[in-house]
């Protein structure tokens, strides 16, 4: 990859995110870089007019790299504010969260990495996005994009959801359950393994359907081609419902009675940018004491 001049820097509301970017952002200007700070976030943390801002949804519009610090929520954020603009630049995450499948970077790593990117020294992962449409009275009534999954639950999780399930316009089945996962395969190690859905590496181009707790024990995940066109449509007794879908737990749409959810994938993707050596396996060794 060519280096990097311009980038654009978001983190989690908690105070080590916001020091650490405080941080790159004076190690990369004292080297000559150009850095575009999310504007609620400069003003947790009281920049001042030290660096421009912009906000977060708008945060991909003039950088060449976006730098997500906090977990893999900071980083679904970034990468839906990415997604939803009309430029496709990488995003490369600096691990201060929880668990962390895809941020990247250790904070010790911090300024080794931002030196690699400065210089051309990454390489970027592609990774399946699903477009998800909900449809309503014949229209489109939202769409939205994600990168690890779209879910249909009901907000109160003990009562049971039926959904219809077609897959390329043919029927599946009906899944009666406290939710069903559509998940690619970056998402397969979030709310789908919590599911009881199978692990899958990120290069697989595949979508997984797992029920949360469903209500027959043989109605087991299954894995799809990434270009199955998915129906799935809720059944609902009245318009009053409080079914939802959720998009990488980042958006929710409620839904009302007859609506239906098409899911696909989407004509783009999201890049990741890399600058370790560290592998999905030694991912899942770390994080999740694969094998151990």
């Amino acid at each position: 990859m060519t280096s990097i001049t311009r980038l654009g820097l978001v983190a989690r509301p908690h105070a080590s995110a916001l020091a650490a970017m405080v941080e790159a952002a004076e190690w990369l200007t004292a080297r000559g870089a150009a850095v575009v700070l999310a504007q609620e976030e400069a003003a947790a943390a009281a920049t001042g007019a030290r660096w421009p801002t912009a906000p977060r949804d708008a945060i991909a519009e003039d950088v060449e790299v976006v730098v997500a610090f906090g977990g893999d929520g900071t980083l679904l954020s970034a990468a839906s504010a990415i997604v939803h603009s009309s430029h496709d630049v990488p995003v490369l995450g600096v691990h201060l969260g929880h668990l962390g499948f895809l941020t990247e970077v250790r904070r010790t790593e911090l300024t080794d990495s931002l030196a690699a990117v400065l210089e051309g020294r990454t390489w970027t992962e592609t990774r399946l996005l699903l477009e998800g449409r909900i449809e309503r009275d014949g229209a489109v009534a939202t769409t939205h994009i994600a990168l690890n999954d779209i879910v249909i639950t009901r907000e109160r999780l003990s009562r049971l959801i039926e959904i219809d399930v077609s897959v390329n316009g043919e029927y599946v089945c009906q899944v009666r359950a406290d939710g069903l996962i559509v998940a690619t395969a970056t998402g397969s190690t979030a709310y789908n393994l919590s599911a009881g859905g199978p692990v899958m590496h990120p290069a697989v181009d595949a979508v997984i359907l797992t029920p949360i707790a469903p209500h027959t024990l043989t109605n087991r995940p299954i894995v799809l081609p990434a270009d199955a066109a998915i129906l799935l449509t809720p059944r609902m007794e009245d318009a009053g419902t409080d079914t939802v879908a959720t998009f990488d737990g980042q958006f929710g749409a409620p839904m009302q009675h007859g609506d239906t959810v098409t899911i696909a994938r989407a004509n783009r993707v999201l890049r990741l940018l890399r600058t370790t050596s560290r592998t999905h396996f030694d991912m899942l060794r770390e994080k999740l004491h694969w094998g151990n």
